[in-house]
């Protein structure tokens, strides 16, 4: 036992679970810790609004695996965290959100910057808390590091009234401790295992479904294995984007509305989907009941609840990923032996050759969305990691910017928060200092929280932005001229900023290039100079993205 206030109970057990960074801006009601975090050994990033700040934690946890935290002050600096928390709550990211709040007497009372924040985040995290006495700190601390990052992980809130932070107590720091009805189950059952083991061995034509399970469990080898044991195609959602190499001869890209032609379609052929670590959202099986009407289904999936939600499952299997993975090859391969090639990879080869052309890039323009990305492919190294914000932007670079590795795609997925990427970034740069980090951007997008660069460029996290400027909200021009006649409505930017100068005015580097090779000049100037820098890469408004399924619509009905 050891006698000290809340706050540093609060620092002390940060620092016991190896917190080096926190992502934050102060406020009155937060002050207390912050008064101990200066001379902490902890690292704190100052923000210049506090949704970024939960983005960055959340690119800082998705890169490197481990929980990012973010702290804000209570009333609006506790709301602005709720669309980041809501973010990692649908992406399964584990986070810790820190909030300061009224003191003990005044809660309920409408105090001066009081809300809610138990209330208003108890349907977006796994957890949350609101101590009532200093004593409760250290053991707060640890229950919601485990919470967040075991099982299926995610967010959790710590609400800290400013009075708990100043109180005075006899502190006991736990270094195990056991929560009342938290057990997530990681094996997997032997007999459903037994029954998968059964169906993907008489299968003609397996195929393989990868989510951001395969990630989140650092399980894309066990994958890898199972699928050249197989001869298995694997197609990834968007969330799964990376946990396959997409330069892999049995990968077929990513699925769903945006998907490749190939694997939207080769997927309604197979007789067996192996679903690992995917939930089945709308936006990757399109219209749920003609989604593989005829395949036996084997879902791997760690929460339970999302086993079987979405789609009748044949083979359900609860249980770590990469667990169960491991389990699943080794049963494999005491029934199968490995082979060069089978009748369905060949069916697989033929569809790819069939399809390779269909979708047609504009070879009258030199700076095209697809042309750029497929640029900055070649001249990124294989472990750069690169963000996206959301729109047309985000489907272009799941299109056609390959990834080869895990951990090194990083975008919005379930919630599709624009803004998303930037702060995302910059966390991610802090996780992994050592690789590029580049930001894929639109402009409607990117402005939302440009004014991270205040953050990257006077914390020295330097990050590159290359914006995707068509002076639209692209996707939903997109719709406008696909589905509503082109009647646009509220969706024209303008040349509104100019992001040269934007990005000059935060002591950062920008370019507008009007061509390719004007391109790959600012790409090369930015990885050689390590400054933070913006691309400008203005591309026709009217440009569309395809693939394309409309909403409501099934794999089959595809728009190219």
């Amino acid at each position: 036992m050891v006698k000290m206030s809340g706050s540093h109970a609060l620092i002390e057990a940060l620092y016991k679970e190896k917190v080096d960074v926190i992502f934050g801006l102060p406020g009155g009601a937060i002050m207390p810790v912050y008064d101990v975090l200066r001379d902490s050994k902890i690292r704190h990033i100052l923000v210049r609004h506090e949704q970024s700040a939960a983005h960055m934690a959340e690119g800082y946890a998705r890169a490197s695996g481990k929980v990012g935290v973010c702290m804000a002050t209570s009333g609006p600096g506790a709301t602005n965290l709720v669309t980041g928390i809501a973010n990692a709550y649908m992406d399964s990211s584990p986070i810790i959100a820190i909030t300061g709040q009224v003191p003990r007497a005044m809660i309920g009372k409408d105090a001066f910057q009081e809300t809610d924040i138990i209330g208003i985040t108890t349907p977006i995290t796994k957890y949350n808390f609101q101590p009532r006495h200093a004593s409760e700190i250290p053991e707060t601390v640890k229950m919601a590091f485990q919470i967040a990052s075991t099982g299926r992980p995610g967010p959790v809130v710590i609400d800290l009234p400013k009075d708990v932070q100043t109180e005075v107590a006899d502190m006991d720091f736990p270094e195990k401790i056991e929560i009342r009805g938290y057990k997530p189950n990681i094996s997997p059952h032997p007999l459903q295992i037994e029954k998968a083991t059964e169906l993907l061995t008489k299968a003609e034509r397996p195929f393989i479904l990868a989510g951001g399970g395969v990630i989140i469990s650092n399980a894309s080898q066990n994958l890898q294995a199972i699928s050249e044991l197989l001869l298995a195609p694997v197609a990834t959602t968007f969330m799964g984007k990376g946990s396959f190499p997409e330069n892999h001869p049995l990968s077929l890209g990513v699925i769903g509305m945006h998907g490749t032609l190939e694997a939207n379609k080769s997927i309604l052929e197979a007789d067996v989907l192996l679903a690992v670590g995917t939930r089945f959202s709308d936006r990757s099986t399109g219209k749920i009941d003609e989604f593989c009407p005829d395949a036996k289904i084997i879902q791997i999936d760690i929460d339970p609840s999302e086993v079987g939600k979405n789609r009748a499952i044949d083979v359900p299997i609860v249980g770590d990923v990469g667990k169960t993975l491991i389990e699943l090859h080794n049963s494999l391969s005491k029934r199968l032996e490995k082979k060069e090639s089978s009748l369905w990879s060949k069916r697989i080869q033929q569809i790819k050759d069939e399809l390779r052309d269909k979708v047609k890039i504009n070879q009258e323009k030199d700076l095209v969305p697809q042309k750029v990305l497929k640029e900055l492919r070649e001249m990124l190294p294989i472990d750069a990691i690169v963000t996206t914000e959301v729109g047309q932007n985000q489907m272009w670079a799941s299109l056609y910017f390959k990834v080869y590795k895990p951990r090194t795609f990083i975008s919005s997925g379930g919630l599709g928060t624009m803004g998303f990427g930037f702060p995302a970034a910059i966390g991610v740069k802090v996780a992994r200092p050592d690789v590029p980090v580049f930001d894929i951007a639109g402009d409607g997008s990117f402005t939302m929280t440009a004014n991270s660069l205040a953050t990257s460029v006077s914390e020295n996290i330097p990050v590159t932005v290359v914006i995707l400027n068509n002076s639209m909200l692209g996707m939903v021009a997109q719709w406008q001229r696909l589905f509503y006649n082109r009647r646009y409505s509220a969706v024209e930017l303008g040349e509104c900023p100019d992001f040269v100068k934007l990005a000059e005015a935060f002591g950062a580097q920008g370019f507008r290039v009007d061509s390719i090779d004007e391109f790959k000049k600012a790409v090369k100037q930015a990885l050689e100079s390590h400054v933070t820098t913006v691309i400008d890469v203005p591309i026709p408004p009217e440009e569309n993205v395809f693939p394309m399924i409309p909403a409501g619509k099934g794999l089959r009905e595809i728009i190219y």
